[in-house]
């Protein structure tokens, strides 16, 4: 066979591939008939990044994982977590098989979709962890990482949804002031190195920081960055953002405090006009939010509770105006008084595209607790939280717009239990914090799976708490779309594509 004939059938295959794949039914001169919608179809593959858990010495960590049962899936599969830096091959280090560090002994093996399954890990060596899954463990995957430190800065309780890797994020809420230590985490999944830069912006605008420039994070890596180590200014409310200029990464800040504990905040929901920061605990002492716009426009915002009776405005905080790249603090003080809440920025006039975030304090004096809320994404079809116990567990759920019907599934226990779900009503404009279903007979952590099943968008949070000494520990986790489900087009073969 010659290369003319190999050419010739080279050229028509990639024509039959690219017709095949593309030559929707489009609606012809006389009329035909119009496209077929595309069909939803559960991903195949999906990641996530799970951070250094911690630097102290007397941390114990958990791992929970969860698939939902998602119908249509493949019949096989499998999804595991590992080391960072036990994943790197021989195109990175030079090193045979033989050469790594238990390569081959993932951290967390996942049995079936529908049960959890934990893992554990104590003191300051747990390493960040790079997981995968495929098949019937991909669609809406999701990992929590839990943290129990009894004592020393950022005591308390921190927890976190292991993320997918991107290649921008927003973390109003980090901060360089004396007492604080804020590390964002930086993980590398792939098999090149990522380059990154970390942006800080205070109430003055741009803080200049040529040390987070250029930053690189090695292939199946993960890499910590102190944030006082990039300027000398010292400034309690900071917006950091992390930009990839190569590559792409998991990014998460863990903000530790001296005196008031720390959690885990994660990256805000992209810059939009209107934001939901859902869930805030009813027995909050203090509430500050932090917003910052990087457009070219200041921003003036409608600042308003949904409360269990209706959207209220706070008194003194009716407003927020946001100077354009500059962060923008507002102290609301306990302002949920004893019920449950979720904070909603809307445009006064103007839209304008800002992040925000909530820092929370439950406890006084030397009792004190810290987490953190960002701006989140509405729920959409799904989305599921792992980790979650018969007792400490709160779940709020928040309609903002419309009133909403949600169907909230408890999953099997991870050691035993059959799953629940119950059906809930959430009235436009206000927040619910519900009793969450349990499994029958529960024994170990379950998963919550939130479904929205008619009505407006709706926003959720889940607070794990347990207190301590006398400390109320707790942590918040925003709900958002887990992205099991992808739109794929229906095709056709077109032939007559080649006669033309």
């Amino acid at each position: 066979m010659n290369r003319t004939t190999l050419s010739l059938i080279a050229g028509t295959t990639a024509l039959a591939a690219v017709t095949a794949f593309a030559a929707f039914d489009t609606p012809s001169a006389s009329g035909a008939a119009a496209p077929t919608a595309a069909a939803r179809l559960p991903v195949e593959r999906s990641g996530l990044l799970c951070p250094a858990p911690s630097v102290s010495d007397i941390a114990d960590t958990s791992y929970t994982s969860f698939t939902p049962v998602t119908q249509g899936t493949a019949h096989t599969g499998k999804a595991e977590l590992r080391a960072a830096d036990e994943q790197s091959t021989d195109a990175t280090n030079g090193k045979g098989k033989g050469d790594r560090k238990k390569a081959d002994q993932p951290v967390l093996t996942p049995k079936a979709p529908g049960t959890p399954v934990t893992g554990d890990t104590s003191g300051a060596d747990g390493p960040a962890l790079i997981g995968t899954a495929d098949g019937k463990f991909a669609p809406g995957w999701t990992v929590q990482e839990t943290t129990e430190v009894a004592a020393g800065t950022g005591r308390g309780l921190l927890g976190v949804n292991c993320t997918a890797a991107d290649t921008e994020f927003w973390f109003p809420g980090a901060s360089t002031a004396d007492g604080r230590t804020d590390y964002v985490h930086l993980t590398n999944p792939d098999d090149s190195a990522a380059v990154v830069d970390i942006e800080l912006y205070g109430k003055d605008g741009a803080i200049k920081s040529p040390l987070g420039e250029n930053l690189t994070v090695k292939p199946h890596t993960s890499e910590p960055i102190l944030l006082s180590t990039l300027t000398d200014q010292r400034q309690g409310d900071l917006t950091a953002h992390v930009s990839v200029r190569s590559g792409r990464i998991g990014a998460t800040v863990q903000a530790l405090d001296d005196k008031t504990g720390g959690d885990w905040l994660a990256a805000a929901t992209d810059p939009a006009g209107t934001l939901v920061l859902p869930g805030i605990p009813k027995d909050a002492t203090d509430v500050r939010l932090i917003a910052f716009t990087p457009g070219g426009d200041d921003a003036d915002l409608k600042v308003r509770l949904a409360s269990p009776d209706g959207l209220i405005t706070p008194a003194g905080n009716e407003t927020l105006h946001v100077k354009s790249g500059m962060s923008t603090a507002a102290d609301l003080g306990d302002v949920t008084r004893g019920e449950a809440g979720s904070l909603v920025l809307t445009a006064t006039d103007q839209a304008v595209p800002v992040v925000a975030a909530l820092r929370i304090v439950r406890g006084k004096g030397d009792k004190q607790e810290t987490a953190y809320i960002p701006a989140t994404a509405p729920v959409g079809t799904r989305a599921t939280v792992a980790d979650n116990s018969a007792k400490g567990t709160t779940l709020a759920l928040t309609a903002p717009t419309a009133t909403a019907t949600v169907k909230v599934t408890a999953s099997a226990g991870s050691e035993g239990g059959t799953p629940v779900t119950k059906t809930y009503t959430i009235k436009s404009g206000t927040t619910q914090d519900v009793a969450a279903p349990t499994p029958s007979g529960l024994k170990g952590t379950y998963a919550l799976t939130v479904e929205p099943v008619s009505g407006g968008p709706v926003y959720a949070s889940r607070t794990l708490a347990a207190t301590e000494a006398g400390i109320p520990g707790f942590t918040i986790q925003t709900l958002a779309n887990d992205r099991g489900m992808v739109a794929v087009p229906r095709t056709d073969e077109d032939l007559s594509v080649l006669q033309k």
